[in-house]
């Protein structure tokens, strides 16, 4: 009977050792974050080109063969400055041929002038008719308008002979020159002589779908486009090296409707260049930023990625872990912002989710 009673009492201590060593292997001391409310700044990126804010292309208004280039490529030009000079000769030659032509119209028109002057005379006196008085008349009429026809002829050739001296229309820098001298020059030619670029300002230009454009559409206040677009805040520039360009711009504009080939509406930014860093053709990213409140933030550290979907370990009051699989919308950095499966108040392990078992007790550090 002894011996019963012993085996007993030790069964039942070593009951008890075994019921306390399982509830300790299930009972885990980690850090634990309360979930609140917060407020953060998001960035969205596009690709971009960069264009002047003036980009000439300059081309040949008369046909001829270029004599001279005072330019070289890349170089800084004012408005006015000379660029090309084309070979002025036949030009010259024309506006010779105007002026004699315009003094023989003058010629013709004061010898009409003297014949309606004698008729009238003649007329007077009943020595000729009115007819040919009014014959006199006419001719000198039509010599006026021959003179004027002249003038007209002699004013296009000097204009004409202006346009073989090719001049910059604004200050900027001058892109390639893809024509040397003795080659020749037409206004019909496809390809400019060259372009001036006027690059103290700069707009970038980018795309959005029409998924991001509905999104930002919402996210500013305004009655319309415009008044949305003076909400936005400032946005900055990566440039191709992956570097931040120094200065910050603004968007200035929205496309008025979408590309049907793209689906894409495009967006003007505009930025300060007064070191001359960024040149027509830059490619870069616009980075957008825009805040969201009132939003969950975790880290990342603190979800399980299984078969696609992200799960964290929330507690319940008893401090037991339970498995929930959530809905993130964006992430920013190291953490996710959720958009379902959590709420305000919530309790989540925030490391080593791998070693919880569902049900584990979670001592709150």
């Amino acid at each position: 009977m002894k011996y019963i009673i012993i085996f007993a009492i030790t069964g039942l201590l070593f009951s008890c050792t075994s019921n306390k060593q399982a509830e300790d292997s299930q009972t885990h001391s980690l850090p634990v974050i309360t979930l609140g409310e917060d407020s953060i700044t998001l960035y969205t990126e596009f690709p971009a080109h960069i264009e002047g804010k003036v980009n000439v292309n300059i081309r040949a208004q008369v046909d001829g063969y270029i004599q001279k280039i005072f330019v070289e490529e890349g170089g800084y030009v004012k408005t006015g400055q000379l660029l090309f000079k084309i070979d002025d000769r036949p030009y010259i030659e024309q506006v010779n041929t105007a002026s004699a032509n315009l003094d023989a119209a003058l010629a013709a028109q004061k010898n009409a002038k003297l014949e309606v002057e004698k008729h009238t005379l003649l007329s007077k006196n009943s020595v000729t008719s009115d007819f040919q008085l009014k014959t006199a008349q006419s001719q000198y009429e039509t010599a006026q308008a021959n003179v004027s026809q002249q003038i007209a002829a002699l004013e296009a050739a000097k204009i004409n002979l202006n346009f073989t001296l090719i001049k910059s229309p604004v200050n900027g820098f001058i892109g390639r020159i893809p024509k040397r001298i003795g080659n020749l020059a037409s206004g019909s030619d496809t390809q400019p002589l060259t372009t001036v670029s006027e690059i103290s300002d700069v707009y970038a230009y980018f795309y959005m779908t029409e998924k991001e454009f509905l999104r930002f559409n919402a996210r500013y206040k305004g009655d319309n486009l415009t008044e949305k677009i003076s909400e936005t805040d400032s946005v900055s520039l990566k440039l191709a090296d992956d570097s931040d360009y120094p200065y910050r711009g603004k968007i200035q504009m929205i496309n008025g409707e979408f590309e049907a080939s793209t689906g894409a509406i495009s967006v003007r930014a505009s930025f300060k260049n007064p070191h001359y860093l960024l040149k027509n053709g830059n490619t870069g990213r616009i980075i957008l930023p825009y805040t969201e409140k009132h939003v969950l933030l975790i880290p990342v550290l603190s979800t399980l990625d299984i078969q696609d979907k992200i799960f964290v370990v929330r507690l319940n009051k008893e401090n037991k872990s339970e498995r929930v699989a959530i809905t993130v919308s964006h992430k920013q950095g190291d953490y996710y912002i959720v958009k379902s499966g959590l709420r305000p108040g919530d309790r989540i392990v925030s490391r080593d989710l791998e070693t919880i078992e569902e049900g584990s007790i979670i001592q709150p550090q």
